[in-house]
């Protein structure tokens, strides 16, 4: 299975490698592969002096500074939030489990509308709405954590219906805030960011996206076994070794900074961990040794083609990506449910 495996894994990577490619030439204005190709390696230090130089400034703006950072955010949300939603349906032994499940998304929403609509944290500048946002989404989280604690432990079944009421809560503030606003440009932006965008991507806004996914990737992917053993259930999970309610805290924290982040920069771009995880273990079984890096792979490929045709379906107007993915996920759940012999974990 290992070779099968390595060998899987290289061929998604040149994937998405092709994905990214084809993303950053398509667009009002065409480029080539060469010069995509070009552009990018003459910005990496030792080689630049070896490639020639024979595009356009207005070719580098477009491929370097607009088209590149977005196809490498899309990435990075793509693959971060296919594996938060693979860790949460581990964690909570539901497949029909989301990152947002734990209200970081509604969490996220208020911050990004209190900044939209009220103005707040306007010292920051252009870092104010992923600031807002990722607070909002701290916020959530530390009010399911301690809604779901009883007696010094984690309850997975409060740590749900805590998640659901919270998100109702900050639902309601976001909606109170927007029906009280009458600035219609405002509430367009708020919509549109609900729905998700990678419009905003710059290089600044990229670093540390990319440096807590690698961080939460590494972590989930060397605690693999512990994910596995969790599908097994909480008497197998304590029996085989597992500090249950030390790991799932752990895993909460990793699960939560990581959407938190990727919320922050992107919007609500929803169904990307629901569908990628359900891919991924119809492919490859439900050992997490294979579904964590399996599913970056593919929920990066799958986020990139997302923003393409967000970016060209109605060109030269933008659709916000959320609208893709859930065109996306909701046949595909459609069609898993006509699917009989499906089950948590099938292919075990």
């Amino acid at each position: 299975m290992n070779k099968k495996f390595m060998l899987f894994s290289f061929v998604l990577f040149m994937v998405l490698i092709v994905s990214m490619t084809f993303a950053v030439m398509v667009g009002s204005v065409s480029v080539t592969p060469l010069y995509v190709w070009k552009v990018i390696l003459s910005k990496i230090p030792f080689i630049q002096n070896a490639i020639e130089q024979d595009w356009s400034r207005s070719q580098e703006i477009i491929i370097w500074q607009i088209r590149a950072p977005r196809v490498l955010l899309a990435a990075i949300v793509g693959a971060g939030l296919a594996i938060a939603g693979a860790a949460i349906q581990a964690l909570v032994r539901n497949s029909i489990a989301d990152p947002y499940i734990l209200g970081i998304s509604s969490g996220a929403a208020v911050g990004a509308t209190s900044v939209i609509i009220l103005g707040a944290f306007s010292f920051l500048g252009i870092y104010a709405l992923s600031v807002s946002a990722f607070l909002g989404s701290l916020l959530a989280i530390v009010l399911v954590f301690f809604l779901s604690r009883v007696g010094g432990r984690v309850s997975i079944f409060r740590l749900l219906l805590a998640g659901m009421a919270v998100s109702f809560i900050l639902t309601a503030i976001s909606n109170f805030i927007l029906m009280m606003s009458k600035q219609e440009g405002a509430l367009k932006a708020v919509m549109f960011w609900m729905l998700g965008s990678l419009a905003g991507a710059k290089w600044n806004n990229i670093v540390i996206p990319a440096f807590v996914f690698f961080v939460v990737f590494g972590l989930l992917w060397l605690h693999y076994r512990n994910l596995n053993l969790l599908l097994l259930g909480e008497e197998a999970a304590v029996t085989l070794g597992v500090n249950l309610q030390q790991f799932r805290i752990q895993l909460i924290l990793l699960v939560s900074l990581l959407t938190g982040v990727l919320v922050a920069v992107s919007g609500s771009i929803g169904f990307v961990g629901l569908i990628i995880p359900h891919i991924v273990r119809l492919i490859v079984g439900s050992n997490y040794k294979y579904v964590i890096p399996i599913s970056a792979l593919i929920g990066g490929i799958f986020l990139v083609w997302a923003d393409a045709f967000a970016r060209i379906i109605i060109a030269p107007q933008e659709m916000p990506i959320g609208i893709i993915t859930a065109f996306c996920g909701g046949p595909f759940f459609i069609w898993l449910l006509r699917r009989n012999n499906y089950s948590f974990g099938e292919g075990d």
